[in-house]
């Protein structure tokens, strides 16, 4: 289904797209806005560039192929940070990497590499560190909206079930949020974004990102932002979408975001299934999302008003998209690898339990083809 599907009644298919536009923000806002308030780094502008990618990716894929930041940089800048200047470094060269792969076409090569096991495992394994970090960071702090935000989930997955109207929550809840930002700072005084500007990171910047922020990313990179969402492009479409293309496209927003004042972005199946599971179906869901994205980084240009912003729904978002992951992750054909990556991803992180469950699957690889031929 694309931004042209005629298949559904028009109302009923904008409203679907509508609901699904915001379904991956429990990501995509939480992420940036930590990065904001411990690297220095202007939310607005790291809003304009997801705003803008948002809206090219509906266009150019016509189905909901998730924006989102870079998720083991993220939670690095996040607990260290991390300047500025070597935010920027690692997503100019996540960037630089992923269109040369691309270009030459590499990525067939690394899906070879690459059990599927081990990409579902990755799948269970963030779906884990989703519903970890929405406890401890954004449930707990804020357990008052949390069970607000919760009761609205409830509310419509019994609607869907009864009288199969689209899953309105996300929105519902995002919605909720921001007016109680109102409520708690008053209307924020709107601004226009600040023109980006081209900023080029110095020798040791990219030497430090090449050390600390790449080791971790590229192979989250590789096999949840690309393999996994070709994978699960298809679980959900029944569409075949090329990974170099797909890392090409991831590319070119990880390098021009980062050249210009935004976060690097990428894609990545949890956005995919976050979508999904709130009703996007087509390319209109990321253009609406992208407008919404837009009006927030209007907003949020306040950061008295940004402060004011309750916590507590992007746990219970996270929450869901975690579950909707976590199913997918589940389709392995081999649950033990997949299991291993998952379990040792929770207190080690992702790019531990890839490695060990890459182990594992290439030693039960020998070990079945030695059996067939002897």
């Amino acid at each position: 289904m694309d931004v042209s599907d005629k298949s559904l009644p028009r109302h009923s298919f904008f409203l679907s797209e509508l609901a699904g536009s915001v379904g991956n923000f429990g990501t995509v806002l939480p992420l940036l806005f930590a990065v904001s308030f411990s690297s220095g780094m202007n939310v607005s502008i790291m809003l304009l560039w997801a705003a803008i990618w948002y809206i090219i990716i509906g266009l150019y894929y016509r189905i909901p192929i998730p924006i989102e930041p870079l998720k083991a940089v993220g939670a690095i800048v996040i607990a260290e940070s991390v300047s500025t200047h070597v935010i920027a470094a690692s997503g100019i060269l996540m960037g630089v990497i992923c269109l040369c792969i691309g270009f030459f076409g590499w990525m067939g090569r690394v899906r070879q590499i690459i059990p599927e096991s081990v990409i579902r495992g990755v799948q269970l394994g963030l779906a884990l560190v989703f519903i970890k970090s929405a406890i401890s960071g954004f449930i707990l702090p804020d357990l008052t909206f949390a069970a607000v935000s919760a009761g609205i989930v409830c509310i419509f997955l019994l609607l869907r079930r009864v009288f199969n109207i689209p899953d309105l929550s996300a929105i519902c809840i995002i919605v909720s949020g921001f007016i109680i930002a109102f409520i708690i700072a008053g209307f924020p005084s709107i601004t226009f974004f600040s023109v980006p500007i081209l900023q080029i990171p110095s020798a040791a910047d990219f030497l430090d990102a090449t050390f600390r922020l790449i080791p971790p990313q590229l192979p989250l990179t590789l096999t949840n932002a690309i393999l996994a969402t070709s994978l699960l492009v298809h679980d959900l479409f029944k569409r075949d979408e090329n990974p170099d293309k797909i890392c090409k496209s991831l590319g070119l927003m990880s390098l021009s975001s980062s050249l210009f004042g935004g976060f690097p972005m990428c894609h990545g199946a949890g956005g995919l299934a976050a979508h999904y599971r709130f009703g996007a179906r087509g390319g209109l869901s990321l253009i609406l999302g992208g407008i919404i994205l837009l009006v927030i980084g209007i907003i949020c240009t306040d950061s008295n008003f940004s402060t004011a912003i309750p916590v507590g729904m992007f746990g219970v978002l996270l929450v869901v998209v975690a579950i909707e992951l976590a199913k997918h992750g589940l389709k392995t054909d081999n649950l033990v690898v997949s299991g291993l990556v998952a379990v040792i991803a929770v207190p080690f992180g992702l790019a531990a339990g890839f490695c060990a469950g890459l182990i594992l699957a290439w030693v039960i690889r020998y070990r079945d083809n030695n059996s067939m031929k002897s």
